[in-house]
């Protein structure tokens, strides 16, 4: 008798931007399935990109801003059930610290973004029930700490971009 292969666990790879400038970080707000949060502008890595280059495309996509990622803050991992339909998630972030670029309020932001907002610290600490993952309030105290790595502690093989 064969057993079935088990599922294989696969984690969500997502990437985030810590975006400052003067003091205050760029965030989203998003519609989500428990009522507008807050993250960094953050999304899923998709195929055939290098985790910067995905950070880069979701900052602009989330908060109409360029964002060039110069550091990596930091690999992050949470789990979480999903209250809609209990979903059992778990993600690996990868967040980047950079130069936050010019803004483009002419572009479209992705689906379910209500709006990009500007925070100091202290503001986004105040509020910790509206941020969307507990990620978000590590990525800013560990980019606060001065916590940096450079990029070239992410390698990306050739096979990935086909270049």
């Amino acid at each position: 008798m064969t057993h079935p292969a088990p599922l294989r666990w696969k984690p969500n790879v997502t990437v985030a931007a810590v975006m400052e400038r003067e003091g205050r970080f760029l965030l989203v707000e998003e519609e989500t399935s428990d009522g507008l949060r807050l993250n960094n502008p953050a999304g899923h890595l998709d195929p055939g990109e290098t985790p910067a280059q995905g950070c880069a495309r979701e900052a602009m996509e989330e908060s109409a801003h360029e964002f060039t990622p110069t550091a990596l803050v930091g690999v992050y991992i949470s789990r979480f059930t999903r209250s809609r339909d209990q979903e059992d998630i778990t993600y690996l972030r990868f967040a980047f610290s950079g130069e936050v670029g010019a803004h483009h309020p002419e572009l479209p932001l992705d689906e379910g973004i209500v709006r990009a907002v500007w925070m100091t610290a202290d503001e986004i600490r105040a509020c910790p029930e509206r941020h969307r993952s507990p990620l978000l309030l590590r990525c800013l105290e560990d980019y606060l700490a001065g916590q940096r790595f450079p990029l070239s502690s992410i390698y990306s093989d050739p096979s990935v971009t086909g270049a």
